[in-house]
């Protein structure tokens, strides 16, 4: 079974590739975002390094107790034959209440039937005042890209 859009990228579709990850991970459902990568993916995300599905699941799992009301936006940076970059930033809240702005780079690799076999994440956290968001849930289709990063 295949994934498309399937490399060799192409500026349209590596800019579909990263708006599907984008909408997959909004779902906050760990199952529709493992479905896009490979079996044994291999994952550093912050200071964690991670090694197939189920240790991918289980993170997200933890991330989305954590981080709550998650919204994000990810944008395509650059591109080759089977490999994107992306820049990104989502908003969410803790336990206590406090907001949080995340922002971050993600290198990844796909294998050739469009399933992301490494995931690179460099993420910073800086908190923000409610009255500072700007992401509200899933991205409007009138929606292009991200809000700027700053």
């Amino acid at each position: 079974m295949t994934r498309p859009p399937l490399p060799p990228f192409t500026a349209e579709t590596a800019a579909r590739k990263v708006r599907a990850a984008e909408d997959a991970w909004n779902t906050r459902d760990p199952d529709v975002v493992v479905a896009a990568y490979t079996p044994d993916t291999r994952w550093r995300n912050r200071d964690l390094f991670l090694t197939g599905r189920e240790e991918v699941r289980g993170f997200l799992v933890e991330k989305w107790r954590r981080e709550l009301d998650y919204a994000l936006r990810k944008d395509l940076w650059a591109y080759g034959e089977d490999r994107i970059a992306v820049r990104f930033q989502y908003e969410w809240h803790d336990a206590e209440g406090r907001w949080w702005r995340s922002y971050g780079n993600e290198n990844w690799l796909f294998d050739a039937e469009g399933y992301m076999a490494e995931r690179h994440a460099s993420i910073n956290d800086v908190p923000i005042a409610a009255a500072e968001r700007r992401i509200f849930g899933a991205r409007h289709e009138e929606e292009t890209s991200a809000q700027p990063l700053r």
